[in-house]
C-alpha cells in the first residue's frame, strides 16, 4: 500500500533547503559568466615560473621581483627641440645620461654621441615629469625603457646610412635612430594600423618637418619584406613577443589570455620569419639586430640560431654574430645583464636597476 504524504509536510520537513520561486522567476545558471575566471597575468606568471626557474636557475627569484615591481624609465633626450633646458632640470633632479659617460668615451665601441637618455641612479625609483614642448612646438624628451635604447646604439647608425626598422610600433626606437642625426632615409614599417597611427603622432610631436621628410612609414606584413626589391644598410628587427613585463602586469592585450594561447606558440616562428625578411633586406657588409623584450631563450637565442641556418642553407647568405660584449662592460653601471647568454646579450630587470628584460644580437651580412 502506498504511503501518502502530504505536500504540505514535504515543503514543511526541507523548507530550510529549498527556496522555492516561480518558474518565470527562474534564471538558468550560466557557467562562463559565474565561474570565477583566471586572469592572463596570473597564467604569465605561472608560465614563467615554469620556465625561467629553468632557464635562469638561481637569478629567476630577484628577476621575478623585479618584474613584478614598478618599472624605471629612462628620458630619451630630444635633440631636435633644443633641450638644454629640459637636461639641466633633469641634471638638478640627480639624473645622468648612461650613454655618454667615462667609460663610453674610452671603450673600442662605437656610440653615438648624439643620443642622449637620462636615467636616475641605482636604486632611485623616482619618476620623471611629462615632456614639454619647447620654443619649436617640439617635446624635450620621450619617456621608455632605458634598455630599449641599446638595440640602437648596437645598430651603430653611421653618417649616410639608410636603415629600415621592420616593426616600428609605438616608435620609440624609431625616434632614437633618428637622434644619432645621421640617417639619410629612413623606413618605418609596422602590421598593426593603430600602432602605425602611434608612431605617426610620436614623430610629429618629436621632428621638425625637415626630417620628418626622410621618413618612409608604412603599414604591411614585415614577413612580406622578403619580396621588396630593395636593401638597407642597418636594418633593426624588433620583434612582436610575449612583452614578458607587461603580460605580468596588464590584462589589456595580453598575449596569456586563453584566445590567445595559439598566437603565443606560434611566436618563435613568426620572429624567425621576420629575422630572415630583414637579413634579406639588409645589403652584404651591412648590419641587422634582433632584439625583444623578452627572456625566453625560445625566442631569442633559438630564433636568431634558426634564422642564421636558414638563410644559409636556403637564401645562400653568410651571418656572422657581433660580439656585444662591450655593451656588458660599458653599461653595467646601468643595466643588471644576464651572466651568459648564447648569443647577444640580455639585460634582466632587478630591484636596483629596474630595467627591461631586453634581448639584442647583432648580425653581419657578409654575403
Amino acid at each position: 500500500m502506498a504511503v501518502h504524504v502530504s505536500r504540505t509536510f514535504l515543503i514543511s520537513k526541507f523548507k530550510d533547503f529549498f527556496y522555492f520561486i516561480q518558474r518565470r522567476y527562474r534564471v538558468k545558471t550560466k557557467w562562463a559568466t559565474t565561474r570565477a575566471k583566471f586572469p592572463a597575468t596570473a597564467l604569465a606568471l605561472q608560465n614563467f615560473d615554469a620556465t625561467y626557474s629553468k632557464q635562469l636557475g638561481d637569478v629567476w627569484p630577484s628577476v621575478r621581483v623585479g618584474m613584478l615591481s614598478e618599472q624605471k624609465y629612462g628620458a630619451l633626450m630630444n635633440t631636435f627641440a633644443s633641450p638644454d633646458d629640459a637636461i639641466s632640470d633633469l641634471h638638478s633632479r640627480g639624473c645622468r645620461d648612461f650613454i655618454n659617460t667615462f667609460e663610453t668615451a674610452t671603450a673600442c665601441t662605437r656610440i653615438s654621441s648624439n643620443i642622449q637618455c637620462l636615467v636616475f641612479p641605482r636604486g632611485d625609483i623616482s619618476r620623471f615629469k611629462p615632456a614639454r614642448p619647447g620654443n619649436n612646438g617640439l617635446l624635450g624628451y620621450y619617456l621608455l625603457d632605458a634598455a630599449s635604447v641599446l638595440p640602437v646604439l648596437a645598430l651603430d647608425v653611421q653618417p649616410g646610412h639608410t636603415v629600415l626598422d621592420l616593426c616600428a610600433g609605438p616608435g620609440g626606437k624609431t625616434l632614437a635612430i633618428l637622434q644619432s642625426q645621421a640617417v639619410r632615409f629612413l623606413w618605418a614599417n609596422d602590421l598593426a594600423g593603430s600602432r602605425t597611427a602611434r608612431l605617426r603622432r610620436t614623430l610629429q610631436s618629436y621632428l621638425p618637418k625637415e626630417i620628418l621628410r626622410i621618413i618612409h612609414i608604412t603599414s604591411f606584413d614585415g614577413r612580406n619584406w622578403r619580396n621588396m626589391d630593395c636593401t638597407f644598410d642597418r636594418v633593426l628587427v624588433d620583434v612582436p613577443c610575449t612583452t614578458d613585463r607587461h603580460s605580468l602586469m596588464e590584462e589589456e592585450n595580453n598575449i596569456f589570455k586563453r584566445a590567445r594561447t595559439k598566437e603565443r606558440q606560434k611566436l618563435p616562428l613568426l620572429q624567425t620569419e621576420l629575422l630572415l625578411a630583414g637579413i634579406q633586406a639588409t645589403r652584404p657588409g651591412g648590419e641587422v639586430v634582433y632584439s625583444t623584450c623578452s627572456l625566453s631563450h625560445l625566442q631569442n637565442e633559438c630564433v636568431v640560431e634558426q634564422a642564421i641556418s636558414v638563410a644559409r642553407r636556403e637564401m645562400g647568405i653568410t651571418l656572422h654574430v657581433q660580439d656585444l660584449g662591450s655593451f656588458i662592460q660599458i653599461f653595467s653601471g646601468t643595466f643588471h645583464f644576464a651572466p651568459q647568454t648564447a648569443t647577444g646579450v640580455l639585460v634582466l630587470p632587478h630591484l636596483c636597476a629596474n630595467f627591461g628584460p631586453t634581448y639584442m644580437c647583432k648580425l653581419q651580412r657578409v654575403s
